[in-house]
């Protein structure tokens, strides 16, 4: 093998590694901001929820849940937030 077939390997395997980076750190992305809004809809019906991967910070506030969901990724942590009103069934 020669040096710039090595050469030339090893940079194919470098991008190709940035993809797959890439690629799993937009799965992420789709996956905090839907957590993001399963975890602002659950508290918003007055459900318990915990997401799948990452960590869901929820919030209420004049009648608005706001729900914010980090999530570990290859390229740095992704984040998403989602707000809904309150809908819990008046008590009777």
């Amino acid at each position: 093998m020669t040096v710039e077939a090595a050469l030339s390997l090893s940079s194919l395997v470098l991008v190709a590694a940035g993809i797959v980076a890439g690629l799993a750190t937009v799965s992420a992305q789709i996956t905090a901001v839907d957590a993001a809004g399963a975890a602002a809809r659950a508290h918003a019906i007055g459900v318990a929820y915990t997401p799948p991967r990452g960590v869901a910070e929820v919030a209420e506030a004049d009648g608005v849940v706001t729900a914010v969901v980090r999530v570990p990724a290859p390229l740095g942590e992704r984040q998403a937030s989602a707000r809904f009103p309150v809908e819990r069934a008046a008590t009777r």
